[in-house]
């Protein structure tokens, strides 16, 4: 299970070490061109129900940590389709360790 560190928060948002690395590659992508976008995703079972929502802005700094010591194979057709979900109005919404269309 990957981390993302978000700001100074300790507590990181759990993702799934494969998703994570193709969320980081349309991640700099958008940061790079200095594009905000938001990211919403399910609290874990473990933690109080609910969702989460945060603003992801080139001025505020992220931390990728992956389990796996070697990057998995990324799929292109995967991070086309997460492009285009992150250029949509909603942002990118995790549910169950999924990327789905939010807008």
């Amino acid at each position: 299970m990957g981390q993302l560190f978000y700001d100074d928060s300790r507590t990181p948002i759990r993702i799934d070490d494969v998703v994570l690395a193709h969320l980081k590659i349309v991640i700099v992508a958008k940061l790079r061109r200095r594009e905000s976008f938001t990211l919403t995703w399910q609290h874990a079972a473990e933690d109080a129900p609910g969702r989460s929502t945060i603003l992801l802005s080139p001025a505020i700094p992220l931390r990728f940590v992956f389990d796996e010591p070697v990057g998995p194979v990324l799929d292109p057709e995967w991070i086309k389709a997460l492009t285009d979900t992150v250029n949509a109005t909603g942002g990118v919404q995790l549910s169950d360790g999924t990327v789905v269309s939010n807008g």
